[in-house]
């Protein structure tokens, strides 16, 4: 059995009157691929936000490998929808963005940055510069630059949201290739159930506000996902599964 990395236990976080998330607990996996699904407004950026220490729990606990990490950053990588790329850094700049900020820059960083990138596809973008890069080159730099933070759990919150859907598939086929290379935990929260679906190992589904788990669903296929994969049996009864709990009034 997989060690467990996170561990979130019984999380409740209120707004004044408005309770975002109510007792919510999940379990992930060393090196697994979780994806989170729920309608907007459910709780799942506040979830991520409890989990990367940027807001505190009212109440529940979050640990990182058996430690209490609520209320604490720096544990984990965390990747928006927006690329927030620095327009006057360059692509291998934008990637150290995060070792600037906390330590500065040295020699082997440089060269572990353009290890990465091209090994990853980026090796001939290095000295370009945001506004010369498409929607998916861009977020290909926000994730390189997430990854490397050197952090054991990536938070990946609708990084692809904003992408036209022949680079979203490209981006998705994408990631799971980084991700099966690199070897890290990923927590990926979505709208869209075919991305859920394509991605992960574990689909989480949160009912509306107040944000709780409803379902943890194991996605059963293996492994490499194709084109294939979207339409096998598989695929389409755990999608219909899963749009029975994010719409319960269109299954009656």
């Amino acid at each position: 059995m997989a060690e467990i990395l996170l561990s979130v236990r019984e999380v409740t976080r209120r707004f004044g009157d408005t309770v975002a998330l109510s007792k919510a607990s999940l379990d992930v996996a060393a090196g697994s691929f979780v994806a989170l699904l729920g309608p907007s407004g459910c709780g799942k950026s506040t979830l991520f936000n409890v989990v990367a220490g940027l807001q505190s729990a009212d109440e529940g606990s979050v640990t990182l490998k058996g430690v209490d990490i609520a209320g604490r950053t720096g544990h984990v990588g965390y990747m928006l929808q927006k690329d927030l790329l620095v327009p006057w850094r360059s692509v291998e700049d934008n990637i150290l963005l995060a070792a600037h900020l906390t330590r500065g820059v040295t020699p082997m960083d440089r060269v572990t940055a353009r290890e990465m990138a091209t090994r990853y596809g980026l090796g001939d973008f290095l000295n370009h510069y945001p506004h010369a890069l498409s929607g998916g080159m861009r977020q290909r730099v926000a994730f390189m630059r997430t990854l490397a933070t050197n952090q054991s759990l990536l938070l990946l919150d609708e990084p692809f949201g904003a992408l036209d859907a022949q680079t979203r598939f490209e981006m998705q086929r994408w990631l799971l290739d980084v991700w099966e290379s690199a070897q890290r935990t990923v927590l990926f929260v979505t709208h869209d159930v075919d991305e859920a679906l394509f991605l992960a190992d574990r689909v989480v589904v949160m009912s509306p506000r107040p944000g709780r788990i409803v379902a943890d669903l194991a996605v059963t296929y293996g492994r490499p996902r194709t084109l294939d994969t979207l339409t096998s049996p598989d695929f389409m009864r755990l999608k219909a599964e899963v749009l029975s709990l994010l719409h319960p009034e269109a299954s009656r």
